[in-house]
C-alpha cells in the first residue's frame, strides 16, 4: 500500500528503516564517508592502541555519527607471525528490532606467511541483515608492531562539488590568433576542456579541431604550467571569435 511519508498522517508513521530507504536511493547502494569534520581519521597511539577522529558516514542508507575521538584496543601481534585486522562501523539489529551502530575492531588469523583479511558481515539492512560490517581501516601487524593503516573507505564527494564539476568556466574570445585567452587558477583541478571557434571562413568547429585532411588547419588549446589557457591555430586559417569551456572538480 502506498503511503505518504514526507507528510502529515496525525500519528508517528515516519520509520528510519523509510529513511534509510531514501538516503540509499539518493547517495547510492555503497558505503560512504562524508567529507565534513575528521572524515574518521585514524591515529596510531600505541602499540595495541589506535584513536578514531570524528566524522560521519553512511551505510546502507544508515547515517552514522562520531561526535568525539574514539579510542580502540588492537590485541597484541605475536612474534614471527602477521595479522591483518579490520576496523569497522558495524549496524546491528537486535530484539524489538532496535538498531545500533558502534565501531568495532575484528582481528584477523596470525600465520607466519601473507595475512588475509577476516571475514566479515555482509548481507545489507536493506536486504534484511542483521549484522552488517562497513570496513573503515585494514590495520597490518608484523609481531608486535602495528604497521600503517590503509584506509577502505570511499568519501563521498557533496553535490556543490559535483555541480562545480558540471558547470564549466567560460572565456570567449575574438581573434586569438595563437593568443592567451585566459588563466585557470588550479590547472591540476581541470577534469575537461571543450569549446567552439568561428574561423576566418565563417566555419564553425569544435574545438580541439583538425581537419582531416590539412593537418595545419587546426584549432586547439595549450594549458600552461601556470594555467594560463592559450587557443592556437594552424598556419593555413585564422579565427575570428569562439570560447573555452573549462570544466574543473
Amino acid at each position: 500500500m502506498v503511503e505518504l511519508v514526507t507528510g502529515h498522517a496525525n500519528k508517528a508513521h515516519a520509520t528510519a528503516e523509510q529513511a534509510a530507504g531514501l538516503n540509499a536511493g539518493i547517495l547510492g547502494l555503497d558505503d560512504y564517508v562524508l567529507n565534513v569534520h575528521d572524515k574518521f581519521e585514524i591515529t596510531v597511539a600505541s602499540a595495541n592502541k589506535v584513536t578514531i577522529g570524528t566524522g560521519e558516514l553512511v551505510m546502507q542508507g544508515r547515517h552514522v555519527s562520531q561526535g568525539t575521538l574514539e579510542d580502540l584496543i588492537v590485541t597484541n601481534g605475536s612474534q614471527g607471525q602477521k595479522r591483518n585486522d579490520l576496523i569497522v562501523c558495524r549496524y546491528t539489529k537486535g530484539s524489538q528490532s532496535v538498531e545500533s551502530a558502534k565501531l568495532v575492531v575484528v582481528r584477523g588469523t596470525p600465520t607466519t606467511g601473507t595475512p588475509t583479511d577476516p571475514a566479515l558481515n555482509t548481507t545489507s539492512p536493506l536486504d534484511g541483515g542483521t549484522t552488517y560490517d562497513m570496513p573503515l581501516y585494514r590495520i597490518p601487524l608484523d609481531g608486535i608492531t602495528i604497521g600503517t593503516p590503509v584506509p577502505l573507505f570511499n568519501v563521498l564527494r557533496p553535490m556543490s562539488d559535483v555541480w562545480d564539476s558540471l558547470t564549466p568556466t567560460r572565456f570567449t574570445f575574438g581573434n586569438p590568433q595563437n593568443g592567451k585567452v585566459g588563466t585557470i587558477a588550479n590547472r591540476d583541478s581541470i577534469t575537461r576542456i571543450s569549446g567552439m571557434a568561428v574561423l576566418g571562413s565563417g566555419t564553425l568547429v569544435p574545438i580541439p579541431f583538425v581537419h582531416p585532411s590539412y593537418p595545419n588547419r587546426s584549432v586547439s588549446v595549450n594549458i600552461a604550467t601556470n594555467g594560463s589557457i592559450a587557443v592556437l591555430n594552424g598556419n593555413e586559417i585564422s579565427i575570428s571569435s569562439g570560447f573555452v569551456d573549462v570544466f574543473t572538480r
